[in-house]
């Protein structure tokens, strides 16, 4: 089993040479994850083969998506203040409703939706499915997952209806790629739109008219003149969205990240999901233990640098309008006062969504993101990126 298991990691590019692999099987020979009677779990065996195989962290998350796709199954880590058995979250149905039963299904406020969860939990003993009360898979419930509801809070599981105002289970998302090989140069083209070029540091590059005109100056004896090398002068500030919904959109906004750090010599880039709150983060594995206050981040970087959001503007109107909306935590301000904040401090800014404008208007987060923006919403085309950066460049 373990020898498909190498060629799936091979298969997926990942540099495991057979040295790495018989290192992984000389340490399950000496049960290195614990005594040969007790059942290694599959989180043993995760970190174990990852600590063996994968020796440069930029690629754990090939190694993630590889092991997914072998072992079908994995357990998921949970830390939930409440114990929900993750037996209870299996997708037992595919309960489809007609648009009618949807529309009939009533949605919940937020103070209301907080308060009926909370009883549930004390009240429910047991798994339920298919229902419209209790936590579990299936049916009309407000809480759990794999049903259908206009508004709830999702419990483990995989999104589909895109409803859910809070998500319950351990969320792990990936750093965007900014070694992705872009398929085509107009992307660079678009963003060489924003650009206001200096000459600094050292004297390190021919200066040839001036040398030109300084040695028939001097007689014709040659007298080589330098000057600093020309760059791109304009500071941008990047603020993208990672996880959830932006999942769909991992490819092309690598390829714009790529194209970012190869064309902004001053460039600073944070990660947010959904919605800016508080705190920022550069590093997706370490989120919550390296985390950049929001507001350290608007006194660090001055007001000449342009700011620039990418993210799908996809999520509950609760995230962006409700203190407490946030997915993964108990926000003490509304993300639209930090989204407020942030385009006051930096009056050069734009956001590029990179979902086709034909959904914008049916979606009511989108709505709302556009008016906080003043409307500087873009597309993530080549006519929308020009339309950004010639925006910025004024």
């Amino acid at each position: 089993m373990l020898i498909d298991f190498f060629y799936t990691l091979r298969a997926a590019k990942l540099p495991v040479s057979v040295k790495e692999f018989l290192v992984l099987l000389e340490a399950m020979q000496a049960n290195v994850v614990g005594p040969q009677s007790d059942a290694c779990s599959m989180d043993d065996f995760y970190y174990l083969s990852r600590t063996a195989l994968i020796k440069d962290e930029k690629h754990f998350d090939k190694f993630d998506k590889a092991f997914g796709a072998y072992f079908k199954g994995v357990e998921m880590l949970t830390d939930f203040a409440a114990d929900v058995p993750m037996e209870w979250l299996k997708k037992i149905l595919d309960n489809e409703l007609t648009p009618e039963q949807k529309a009939a299904i009533e949605k919940m406020g937020w103070d209301e939706l907080m308060d009926t969860l909370k009883k549930r939990l004390e009240e429910q003993k047991e798994r339920h499915e298919g229902g419209s009360k209790w936590i579990g898979t299936g049916g009309t419930s407000p809480f759990g997952n794999s049903g259908y509801n206009p508004q709830g809070i999702r419990i483990g599981g995989k999104g589909g209806n895109k409803s859910a105002v809070k998500v319950w289970d351990q969320r792990a998302y990936q750093d965007y790629d900014d070694s992705v090989e872009l398929g085509t140069r107009n992307i660079k083209v678009a963003l060489r739109r924003l650009r206001r070029f200096a000459r600094e540091g050292a004297e390190d590059e021919l200066d040839l008219d001036h040398t030109i005109r300084s040695t028939a100056a001097n007689a014709g004896y040659l007298d080589i003149k330098m000057r600093p090398e020309r760059h791109n002068n304009v500071k941008l500030l990047l603020l993208m969205d990672v996880g959830g919904t932006m999942d769909e959109h991992v490819s092309r906004v690598e390829e714009l990240f790529s194209a970012v750090k190869g064309e902004f010599k001053h460039l600073e880039f944070f990660y947010f999901h959904n919605c800016v709150y508080d705190f920022l983060w550069k590093n997706n594995r370490r989120r919550f233990a390296e985390k950049f206050d929001t507001w350290d981040v608007i006194r660090k970087y001055n007001k000449d640098h342009k700011l620039v959001f990418v993210g799908d503007a996809t999520m509950s109107p609760y995230e962006i309008l409700q203190p407490g909306g946030s997915v993964e935590y108990n926000n003490e301000e509304a993300g639209a006062e930090w989204l407020q904040r942030l385009t006051h401090a930096y009056p050069k800014f734009a956001w590029i969504n990179p979902e086709p404008p034909g959904v914008w208007q049916y979606r009511q987060s989108i709505s709302i993101i556009q008016q906080l923006v003043s409307n500087r919403m873009y597309p993530l085309t080549l006519k929308g990126l020009e339309d950004a950066m010639r925006m910025l460049s004024k």
